[in-house]
């Protein structure tokens, strides 16, 4: 089994160490990810520049880009086959609900969705790396078993709580939950006494309901959750058609 893995938090994070070592003992494996933390940067590619790759003494690739440039990269340049498998991840911190829109880790599986390959992106439900091995042990378990009931390709979004692996309760699926508006932004000022402005962090929970997400993994579970690209709506679609032809 030939599996590529990339990240958004850059190839020295832990959790993409982590998890090529829980995967390499059964699968071939090839990393390209991005030099530094791209996190936030969603389904960007870097189009106005031109981009480097470099090896790092592990045998890790690494990219001055972002996470989705890390994937085509790979898979246009770097591999010489196909792989049978995407991962990104570990994750240092959730991707529920809105977030996968942003999200860097998940922007890496759907780069390689996107080329007709079945992809997984991985996330901790919080920040600090605690309980990574669980993390990775649910990864390669997840890995392992493979999902032949889904048609190919497809994406999947996995949130895995930060508990000893005795703790975890199972494995759910579940639907994205929404959260409230960001909280604003916040102001400063920079040597020059020139405004600048931080983007706040994400609202709060609005839609944690029974099988969303947030509700899967707030009672130690692992959530897993099938994501879409079409972004049409189509009951709008439907709307239109009384008026457009």
């Amino acid at each position: 089994m030939k599996i590529l893995i990339s990240n958004d938090d850059g190839y020295l994070a832990p959790g993409i160490v982590a998890l090529a070592e829980a995967l390499v003992s059964f699968a071939e494996i090839t990393v390209v990810a991005p030099d530094s933390n791209r996190s936030g940067t969603s389904n960007a590619l870097t189009l106005d520049r031109p981009l480097s790759v470099q090896r790092a003494a592990n045998g890790f690739y690494f990219v001055n880009g972002t996470p989705s440039d890390c994937v085509h990269i790979a898979l246009t340049a770097i591999m010489t086959e196909r792989p049978d498998l995407i991962v990104s991840g570990v994750n240092q911190g959730q991707n529920m609900g809105d977030d996968t829109l942003y999200s860097g880790t998940v922007a890496a599986a759907t780069e390689g969705y996107l080329f007709g390959i079945p992809a997984i992106a991985f996330s901790q439900v919080h920040k600090g790396w605690q309980h990574l091995d669980t993390a990775a042990t649910v990864a390669a378990e997840l890995v392992r078993r493979g999902f032949p009931e889904l048609p190919s390709p497809y994406l999947l979004n996995v949130n895995i709580p930060n508990l000893p692996r005795t703790e975890i309760k199972g494995i759910r699926r579940a639907r994205l939950g929404k959260r409230h508006s960001s909280e604003p932004v916040i102001p400063m000022r920079d040597p020059h006494g020139r405004d600048i402005y931080w983007i706040g962090p994400p609202g709060a929970v609005l839609d944690g309901g029974e099988g969303t997400d947030f509700d899967v993994t707030s009672r130690n579970y692992v959530s897993v959750t099938p994501l879409q690209v079409d972004l049409t709506n189509t009951r709008q679609l439907d709307m239109l058609a009384m008026n457009i032809q």
